[in-house]
Formats: structure tokens, sequence, C-alpha cells
């Protein structure tokens, strides 16, 4: 059964990158696995998926799927230009914003190459935008799924932080991870929905899974 039948479904996966100067970069450790394996099963599923996925594993990765069109970035800029023009187009249901996306810019980028042999190099950084704050207000009708990671926090304290965070984005769906349960593909995640109802998933499978089901449970509620 193809739960996600003609659904248009659009993923951001993988990491942004931040430019320093004009060979050095900020970025994270993430690779786009979860987002990528969640574009797979979708597609199963039924659904139409873009797919926009960052630099890391997978900036290679084409699709030979009519139904899965992968748009690749590498930078946050690109990343949210795509986001605004993809949504604001309203041709999506749904938007699953799982990308690792950079919280801070360097106020200054260098023009060339920074020279090595410094004995000090301050960089300065000031906040990016929020893009997943954007989306509810580009497109009012999407249905968002958001992502949230913390860093050695208790379950209690993840699923609070997790659904404060939903439900300022104004998203309808909420993936919790904390960084010490995400080993491979034993990564520990709670999906939280807006009435607080919380599914406990063990690995990467069982979050696709659980994902895809809820979120047809939840779709257009």
């Amino acid at each position: 059964m193809q739960i996600l039948k003609n659904k248009k479904i659009l993923i951001s996966a993988g990491p942004t990158w931040v430019p320093i100067d004009k060979v050095r970069v900020i970025t994270n450790i993430f690779g786009g696995t979860l987002g990528l394996l969640i574009a797979k099963e979708a597609v199963k599923q039924g659904a139409k998926i873009t797919l926009l996925m960052g630099p890391g594993p997978y900036s290679l990765f084409k699709s030979k799927n009519k139904k899965l069109k992968v748009i690749h970035f590498k930078y946050f800029e690109e990343l949210y230009h795509l986001m605004r023009k993809e949504i604001s187009s309203k041709k999506y249901d749904i938007v699953i914003h799982s990308a690792a996306v950079a919280d801070y810019v360097p106020i200054k980028f260098y023009e060339g190459k920074i020279k090595s042999g410094k004995k000090n190099l301050v960089i300065k950084l000031k906040p990016t935008i929020k893009i997943v704050d954007q989306i509810k207000k580009w497109d009012p009708k999407i249905f968002l799924v958001k992502f949230k990671l913390e860093v050695n926090v208790s379950k209690k304290e993840l699923i609070e932080k997790a659904y404060k965070s939903m439900l300022f984005s104004n998203a309808d769906l909420m993936v919790a991870n904390d960084l010490k349960h995400m080993k491979g593909e034993k990564q520990k995640a709670f999906i939280i929905n807006r009435k607080k109802e919380i599914i406990y998933c063990g690995e990467k499978k069982e979050i696709v899974k659980n994902l895809l089901k809820i979120i047809v449970q939840n779709y257009g509620k």
C-alpha cells in the first residue's frame, strides 16, 4: 500500500557550509544519511520527492527515479534561497527539514586566502536566519516536520525543548535527537506531534518507517 501516493514532499538533508575565505568553510559532522533514507522510502510509498542535499558523502548522489529529484547545494545561502523558492511555489504538501543548517556565519568574509602563520586569528560570527522558522510564512498550508538536536540532556529535557521548539516554528511534527544516541544505524530519536504524543525509535530504519506513518496519521488534521 502506497500511503503517500501523489503527495509532493520537499526534503532537505546534509550539512551547510559557510565560507570564511575563498578556500575555507565552517561546517558540521552530519552527512544527510537519514534524509536520503526518508526520501527513498517516501518514493516507495508513492510520493514525489525533491531532495535538497548538502555537501558530504552523498554530494555525487544522482537519482534515476523520476519521482526523486535531487538538487545539490553547498552553502547556507544556497539552501536558504532554494527552500524559499521551492516552498513559495506552493507545489508541495509536506516539508521534511532534516538538514543540519549552520547557526552562525562569519561577520567578515576574507577575499582570497587568509595567510597562514598568524599567532592568533579571531573570526567573529553572527546568527544565520532560521530557515525552519520561515517555512510556514512562505506557505502556511505546508505540513512541516522539524528536527531538533541536543547534546547530553535528559530524555525529559530533550522532549520539552523539542516540543517548545516545534511550537515556536509552527511545525506539525518534531524529530528529537541527542548526539550521544546518534551512532550509525542505532540512532535513537523521539517523534513528537502537536498533541505531545511521543513515539520512540531505536534505529534509523525505524525512524524512517515511523515518521512516514505518523506524517500520514497527522497530515491534514
